[in-house]
């Protein structure tokens, strides 16, 4: 399988990496941006990504404006819900509004910071992942 971690922060990003790589292998994004052309550019090579985390607040493209791209692109290329990417948003926003609009904007989980490897494993079987 493989996996997209967008976040910005140096240490939360390696966490993510250690808690993913045993399910895949795992790409990085240091932001939103990266994040969208990752995502396109594994779409045109063929190979998308199955699994993809992405932390909300982020420079140049937030995390919100990342998933809506990524749920529009999937829709413009006709994929059926068998061939989207799982994402999941994670994020230190104790917001309800953000939640809600991370799942009105389609996401399949939420995960909030600080996160363990329980949470992570938790929320790979509640999206269907694992």
């Amino acid at each position: 399988m493989r996996i997209l971690i967008a976040e910005d922060d140096f240490y939360s990003r390696k966490l993510m990496m250690a808690y993913l790589s045993p399910f895949g292998e795992c790409d990085v994004a240091v932001n939103g941006v990266e994040a969208w052309e990752a995502f396109l550019d594994a779409h045109d090579a063929g190979t998308p990504y199955r699994l993809i985390c992405l932390d909300i607040m982020m420079p140049e493209m937030d995390g919100q404006e990342a998933l809506k791209k990524m749920r529009d692109e999937e829709e413009r290329r006709h994929l059926n819900r068998h061939e989207k990417a799982k994402i999941i948003m994670v994020t230190a926003l104790d917001e309800m509004k953000a939640i809600m609009e991370s799942y009105h904007s389609l996401c399949d989980g939420y995960l909030m910071k600080p996160v363990n490897h329980a949470m992570v494993v938790d929320q790979l079987k509640e999206s269907g992942v694992i």
